[in-house]
């Protein structure tokens, strides 16, 4: 491979000791050197050329390597360096419009396990390499530790974030016996755990094989410029011979070819590309190469993820239902005494009861005699009453009254009893987010034909939340390699996957065009990702296709312009009206036009229409809810 950004620097240097032996009366010399210097680029360029035959890429190298070699063979010397310069320099050009991103999945691979805490003869630990850990291994699992096998529970019960390979934004409480994947987060008490697999054979470690796979498996896009390579160099070489046959003179070839030389070809889809994606950043996205943008301007298929994508990812307060008989008890004070209680809690869904009561002004009570009945609940005098909070069958023992709440998809209840009579319950969600609902109905206007909802979660939240936002299909209950077969099945492409999380990393690299949204640094998202939206914003999805159709729009448009001009200046040197040097010149103002208008692409590349903001939707199922996906730590 030539490497491009130090050929464009030897050439400007070739230039100058060419003007430096011309200006010196030295005309034979300056040109042996340009001559030298432009035919060993052509040769370069020829490897590079066969190599790009062999692998079936049939590019625009033909032309300029011919053009260079027909200008040094008639003594045009000074267009051979121009032709040289032209095409080093959009080739350059091209390569910084890439970007080039790396796929290294830095994140991935810190993030990987890499000790675990062995019991030897149980009494001792000792802290061994991950890679060290066998099959039936004890291991012990410090507070907030990431588990580093997958491995069977020997404790009475444990609480775990499994966000990185489910999605879910809850921990979830296993019981002994449970199967326990690596990857998950221990919560706030020491486990211990039977290994079931190694390092190498856990879930983790199959979650970055899975990235590395799919994004070696990709297809490489071809570049833009190329499909029009073919007809072009047809068109330029039969209007050369044509105008050496019908002329008997040599230069003609040569001053035909100059002015065809493929800079337009070469320039303007990197420039508009470049603009695009200089574009996107200002809208705070990443596109991180010039394939990608061509994919966006195609996709008819999007996919998203659930939590953290569709949804807030954050469980808050949807509802307040006052179902029980404790007297003098309204909603404002039933909240106020649950936050209460609950300060004493280390409960996940303790900060949502918080924040609920204090976005409402309620003043947290003091409480006295607090105790947190793990993975049940909270009592706690507050005031002067006696507050239960938690799950229903812990509330029941307690309290009078006690009735069930019945729920809509994705949400989940906490009930709460005071002075030992049922009282109600507070009635918890996900919220969509509140452009959901537009975002995806902009992308159908944008071309996307099919939409679908991927996600971890179960099958009644996937499709609440599927019919809410207005999306066609819906695949529950996967797991990450689950969410790379669904990809791949899928006939309606490009695809586009939009995603956040070490569990979606597989699949974002699997899909024609991955979309990591919210990625505030170096994630397993965003290191799978081609686009990363640096915004947790989810019309910026939209906002990605329709910068990436305009530019494509404008990167064609450049492209004709550049053809239309080169056919106008070949036909003018085909009558013998253009010298080399002049055509090589005014091969320079064609670029210029064609860069011009590829600039456009840095005006406003969003959606016609901003994303409105739309309704706050109850979603996923959480607690004493309706999914697998269920804390049972508590539901409080």
């Amino acid at each position: 491979m030539i490497v491009r950004f130090p050929l464009v620097a030897s050439t400007v240097l070739a230039g100058a000791c060419v003007a430096v032996l011309l200006f010196s009366g030295q005309p034979a010399a300056a040109q042996g050197a340009a001559s030298a210097y432009s035919l060993a680029v052509a040769a370069l360029r020829t490897v590079s050329m066969v190599r790009g035959l062999l692998r079936g890429r049939w590019g625009i190298d033909l032309l300029a390597v011919t053009a260079i070699a027909s200008t040094v063979a008639v003594g045009e010397y000074i267009a051979s360096l121009i032709v040289v310069l032209m095409l080093t320099g959009g080739e350059a050009l091209e390569s910084f419009a890439q970007g080039r991103a790396s796929r290294e999945l830095r994140s991935l691979l810190d993030r990987s396990p890499r000790t675990a805490h062995l019991e030897r003869s149980g009494t001792t630990v000792e802290e061994v390499s991950v890679g060290e850990v066998r099959i039936g291994d004890v291991l012990l699992v410090k507070p907030s530790e990431i588990v580093p096998v997958d491995g069977e529970l020997l404790t009475e019960e444990g609480v775990f974030d499994e966000s990185a390979l489910t999605g879910e934004s809850l921990p979830v409480e296993h019981r002994k016996g449970a199967t326990l994947l690596s990857g998950s987060i221990n919560g706030e008490n020491a486990v211990r755990l039977r290994a079931t697999a190694t390092a190498a054979e856990s879930q983790y470690s199959q979650i970055v094989a899975l990235v590395k796979e799919a994004a070696a498996s990709r297809a490489p896009t071809v570049r833009l410029a190329d499909r029009y390579a073919v007809p072009f160099t047809l068109l330029a070489f039969v209007l050369a011979g044509t105008a050496w046959f019908l002329s008997q003179d040599p230069n003609r070839f040569a001053q035909v070819l100059v002015v065809a030389t493929p800079c337009p070809l070469l320039i303007a889809a990197p420039v508009a590309f470049l603009a695009g994606t200089s574009r996107a950043a200002h809208a705070g996205i990443i596109i991180k190469n010039a394939g990608t943008l061509e994919q966006l301007a195609r996709v008819r298929t999007a996919v998203f993820d659930k939590t953290g994508t569709l949804t807030h990812g954050r469980p808050t307060l949807h509802d307040i239902r006052l179902e029980g008989v404790a007297p003098g008890v309204t909603p404002d004070r039933l909240l106020q005494l649950a936050a209460s209680a609950e300060q004493y809690s280390s409960h996940v869904l303790a900060a949502s009861v918080i924040d609920a009561a204090r976005s409402r002004g309620l003043q947290l009570l003091p409480a006295t005699d607090a105790r947190e009945h793990a993975t049940d609940g909270v009592t706690a005098t507050c005031g002067t009453h006696t507050v239960v909070v938690g799950k229903p069958a812990f509330v029941q023992k307690v309290t009078s009254g006690f009735g069930r709440t019945e729920l809509a998809g994705g949400q989940l209840s906490i009930y709460v009893g005071v002075d030992g009579e049922f009282a109600g319950t507070l009635i918890m969600s996900d919220p969509m987010r509140e452009n959901a609902v537009d975002t995806l109905a902009l992308l159908r206007r944008l071309g996307i034909e099919q939409t679908m909802l991927l996600t971890g979660d179960t099958s009644a939240t996937a499709a609440h939340i599927a019919a809410e936002a207005g999306i066609s299909h819906v695949l529950a209950e996967c797991l990450p390699a689950g969410k790379v077969t669904a990809v791949a099945a899928l006939r309606t492409r490009p695809v586009m996957m939009v995603g956040d999380g070490v569990n979606d990393a597989p699949v974002l690299a699997a899909a024609d065009v991955g979309v990591a949204m919210g990625a505030k640094g170096a994630t397993a998202a965003s290191e799978s990702a081609d686009v990363v939206i640096m915004l947790d914003d989810l019309s910026k999805t939209a906002t990605a296709v329709a910068i990436g159709q305009r530019t494509i729009r404008i990167a064609r448009t450049s492209i004709w312009t550049g053809i239309l001009l080169s056919i106008v200046l070949m036909l003018a040197a085909s009558y013998g009206y253009v010298p080399a040097v002049a055509g090589a010149l005014l091969q320079e103002l064609v670029d210029l036009a064609t860069i011009l208008n590829a600039l456009r692409a840095l005006g406003d590349g969003r959606p016609g229409r901003q994303v409105r903001t739309g309704r706050t939707l109850p979603s996923p199922a959480y607690g004493e809810g309706t999914g697998k996906q269920v804390p049972q730590n508590r539901s409080s």
